[in-house]
């Protein structure tokens, strides 16, 4: 099949700093082995030559550990097209210029989804194109179903890829082959042994220049509406009897639709807001300070909420989603905590004697997986030393963009997430922006460097 891949939004962060090394990444992995066009839409007036110098300095700077030779052979098949995303007339004419079978990337502010996806509709794509989201997928239910609603009219739902790329971490995928794949874990994988299960991805990242997306979006919507919450899908379903697109979808789909949002939400849920401080060795200033943020908009920075799945498997045990920005250390994981052993024979008395829960910590950037147990002590044989099975896997072959960018170029839809999964995605969270939009849950402050607030 002949295929092309166009960007719209060509110019933007996201394809500088993620698309074109992910393609990169392909090109020196002999995944693209033959010249595929790669044609950019975007409001800059510039030539084909102006556009590759563009990106020789974004592949320059984003995708260093790419080989030379595969950065400038991708190059050497991109090409630009100066149009506007939302009229139908562009859209018709880069499409003709890329010709083939495409596949249409809309890297591009959720805020134009929509009224690029009905001129997208107007201009007509070719049988058998692909239509690829990014994240977030609206900004509410309504706009998730008012999506889906042109998507479908597009093209069919197995050529829709709504691209998150956690799906597509190392550590996420080998949540699948722990479980599904070694018989001691799955008979314990569940409310009888778990006693609570907490998706953290706290970064010491400040805003960084992206208040134009950030300071609408905020953390919740950012950060908790869809990655954690796939974590959680994945980490929660049951067992699919494939690993394909399919089945995979409808497993995540089910546990999703089990998710009762917070019931008390000034106790299940926390947002916060970095004010100045020092993370590291940088300064950083208050976020309201930060150029291009409207203090009035009252955006978190820190979001947190604890939900619970009820279904048989996970009924009692709360999911705690937590990420924030601005902290004083990354941490990335997802940590399942199990129920102390009903009778503990060791005298708590000696030295060393208490137990402490089973943990298993999966942990992502760097990817690895920890199982801490109880073991009996070197000094004392009827004492407990704490004792943790490091596992650190090895680097992947491509990031989580190269990745879903081989999925998505290959027509295959496994690390997509379904129509059901976002709209569902949207229920579970659109209580807490209600409340939080009501002022019922309070915006807590916290200093930059710090641990967040301080009922977090």
């Amino acid at each position: 099949m002949n295929r092309s891949f166009v960007v719209l939004g060509g110019t933007g962060d996201l394809t500088g700093r993620l698309l074109l090394p992910g393609l990169a990444e392909l090109v020196a992995a002999g995944v693209l082995a033959e010249p595929v066009t790669v044609l950019a839409v975007s409001q800059e007036d510039w030539s084909d030559e102006e556009y590759r110098d563009w990106a020789r300095a974004r592949l320059s700077e984003h995708a260093g550990h790419v080989p030379e030779a595969a950065r400038e052979r991708l190059a050497g098949w991109l090409g630009y097209r100066h149009g506007d995303v939302t009229v139908p007339a562009d859209l018709r004419a880069a499409l003709e210029r890329a010709g083939g079978v495409p596949v249409v990337y809309l890297a591009l502010p959720n805020t134009v989804f929509l009224p690029t996806l009905e001129a997208l509709a107007e201009a007509g794509v070719p049988d058998g194109a692909v239509i690829a989201v990014e994240k977030p997928f609206g900004r509410n239910l309504a706009d998730a179903r008012q999506l889906n609603e042109v998507l479908h009219r597009l093209v069919p739902e197995d050529r829709v890829f709504r691209t998150d790329h956690f799906l597509a971490m190392q550590t996420v995928l080998n949540i699948l082959g722990l479980r599904f794949a070694n018989r001691v874990f799955e008979p314990v994988w569940n409310a009888q042994h778990l006693e609570r299960v907490d998706i953290v991805f706290d970064e010491t990242l400040g805003l960084e220049g992206r208040a134009g997306y950030y300071d609408t979006a905020g953390a919740l919507r950012d950060m908790l509406q869809n990655h954690l919450l796939q974590m959680l899908a994945v980490v929660a379903m049951e067992p699919p009897a494939a690993l394909d697109a399919r089945s995979l979808a409808a497993r995540k789909a089910d546990v999703l639709r089990a998710v009762r949002p917070p019931r008390d939400m000034r106790r299940d849920t926390v947002r916060g807001r970095y004010t100045a401080g020092t993370v590291g060795d940088r300064e950083l200033p208050d976020y309201t300070a930060e150029q291009g943020v409207q203090a009035d908009r009252g955006t978190e920075t820190y979001a947190e909420y604890t939900v619970e799945v009820d279904n048989w498997r996970w009924a009692g045990v709360p999911f705690r989603l937590r990420s924030g920005k601005a902290l004083g250390a990354d941490r990335h994981e997802i940590v399942l905590r199990f129920k102390p052993v009903p009778h503990l024979a060791f005298d708590p008395g000696t030295d060393g004697g208490g137990a402490e829960s089973d943990v298993l910590r999966l942990r992502l950037d760097p990817d690895g997986i920890s199982l801490e147990l109880n073991l009996n002590g070197a000094g004392d044989p009827f004492g407990l030393e704490r004792r943790s099975l490091d596992v650190d896997l090895p680097p992947a072959r491509l990031s989580a963009y190269g990745l879903l960018l081989e999925e998505l170029l290959a027509g295959r839809a496994a690390l997509s997430i379904s129509d059901v999964e976002a709209e569902e995605s949207w229920r579970i969270v659109e209580p807490i922006l209600a409340a939080w939009a009501a002022g019922e849950v309070p915006l807590l402050e916290y200093p930059a460097g710090s641990d967040g607030p301080a009922c977090g």
